[in-house]
């Protein structure tokens, strides 16, 4: 059987194979890589699959969608091992019940936080392609990083062979702890670079990039933001994984699992939409944003604007346009790619995207939302802490606080954990006073030397610059 393969949300290039796609990053049109078809799998499948390790899980749901033409199973099965292998707990992604409902803590990876779950696969990944033959054995990644995806990009490429890493971050927008994540890495195909300006500001540098298609090539440009269709496959995973865990607990068994989602950019809640497409058990699926709140507008007015980024304390979240959210308005729009053209087309110009009537239904259907403010998310890790002793990171709260408001904090409703409350002391503070001691692995941070480098928020300087340490990497090593 072969693997699926993927089109352009936006049309201009269709049925790629998934090593292109993984290596591609952006799709030269500018729209975002989707299957041409879900793979499903039967809920006695999911069941067969109850006793088995998280790896297992993952390698059972990835290969739905990788077959051998691809990778071939064991090299598969290897990869999806050596990338859980990374994680400091045996199942990688536990499940805990606090306060009446369940928590999926994604913060037992290298940096803390969910994306190494998706970024420790997507570097083995490219690895085993640059070994067999891709790009020439070379690619150089751009990535910007709103605070978790640069440093669980950065542990997942560091000593890659044939790899340069360039991460843009925006200077004094991300926790300290998170730019120390970036910045202690000595490795030295890693490059972290402070612009001046936003996350989005940076994630358009990143996109610019991709759409010169001279540079593009030339540099052999690769992509680990949750653009890459990669992230998104390797999340799907740890929502199979939550539901066996879940429906563990015979009291649940038979019900549907619901998932509340700390969201910026779409990608963890839309791996969650997609298992859900795949055929597993998922009830409800909340989108939980802070103050940055363009979705929870769509989802409860159809108004999908963008306005200017408001500084809170859950930074992973101050995004104003959601990338992987393209994704989603393709399926909305039917999978005609033509009308999600136009539709992205007049977003870009007019700054706004409106829907109504039944595409308002159906995105409802499909989802539900809330907002939670800085002070409601203090007031939710203060109590966690008071009645449970349990301590969540601001974005994590911010999932929590949006089942409050709901009214559906139930047996059968998982919050994701996104981060350690360790990344973010400052924020936390402000609820808990004296904070609980740091994992060792983050106080340590506070000890190393730092790298880093600055670019204004400007195209070609961040071109150049990537330019200048790739011919320095090349020439040290020749």
């Amino acid at each position: 059987m072969a693997s699926v393969t993927y089109s352009s949300t936006r049309g201009g290039q269709k049925n790629l194979d998934f090593r292109t796609v993984v290596m591609t990053g952006l799709a030269h049109d500018r729209g975002l890589f989707v299957p041409d078809s879900f793979p499903t799998v039967s809920m006695e499948e999911v069941e067969s699959w109850r006793g088995l390790s998280y790896a297992d899980v993952a390698v059972n749901v990835i290969s739905r969608f990788v077959k051998e033409d691809q990778v071939p199973a064991d090299k598969l099965a290897d990869i999806v091992k050596r990338s859980c292998a990374a994680f400091r707990h045996e199942d990688v992604t536990p499940v805990v019940r606090v306060g009446g409902h369940a928590i999926l803590e994604l913060f037992h990876g290298p940096t803390f936080a969910f994306k190494d779950v998706a970024l420790q696969m997507l570097g083995n990944f490219f690895e085993y392609f640059l070994e067999t033959g891709s790009n020439g054995g070379r690619l150089a990644v751009l990535g910007a990083t709103s605070g978790d995806t640069g440093s669980a990009a950065i542990y997942g490429l560091r000593g890659k062979k044939g790899i340069d890493c360039i991460i843009l971050f925006p200077r004094g927008r991300v926790s300290p702890i998170q730019e120390r994540q970036m910045t202690t890495v000595e490795d030295s195909n890693i490059h972290c670079v402070a612009v001046e300006g936003t996350f989005d500001d940076c994630q358009d540098i990143v996109k610019a990039s991709f759409n010169s298609p001279e540079f593009r090539d030339r540099v052999k440009l690769g992509a680990v933001n949750s653009i890459n269709w990669c992230r998104v496959l390797a999340q799907t995973t740890y929502y199979f994984w939550s539901y066996l865990r879940i429906t563990d607990d015979a009291e649940v068994k038979d019900k549907p699992v619901s998932y509340s989602v700390p969201t910026g950019n779409f990608g963890d809640i839309l791996a969650g939409f997609y298992a859900k497409q795949m055929g597993l058990a998922v009830g409800k699926l909340i989108v939980a944003t802070n103050e940055n709140d363009i979705l929870h507008r769509f989802f409860t007015k159809g108004e999908y604007h963008r306005e200017p980024i408001a500084k809170s304390i859950s930074p992973s979240m101050d995004i104003c346009v959601s990338s992987n959210f393209e994704r989603y308005l393709f399926h909305l729009a039917g999978k005609d790619s033509s009308k999600l053209a136009d539709w992205m087309s007049s977003f870009e110009t007019n700054k706004e995207l409106n829907v109504s009537g039944d595409l308002l239904e159906q995105a409802q259907a499909d989802f539900s939302s809330a907002r939670a403010d800085t002070q409601m998310t203090l007031d939710v890790i203060r109590e966690y802490n008071e009645k449970y002793n349990y301590v969540l990171c601001p974005h994590s709260a911010v999932g929590v606080s949006a089942i409050q408001q709901l009214g559906d904090v139930n047996g059968s409703m998982v919050c994701l954990a996104t981060a350690h409350a360790g990344k973010f002391p400052a924020a936390v503070k402000l609820a808990i006073n004296p904070l609980p001691e740091a994992p060792k692995e983050l106080a340590c941070l506070h000890e190393l030397p730092t790298r880093v480098s600055e670019c204004p928020n400007d195209l070609m300087a961040v071109q150049d610059f990537m330019e200048k340490r790739i011919e320095e990497r090349i020439a040290a090593q020749a």
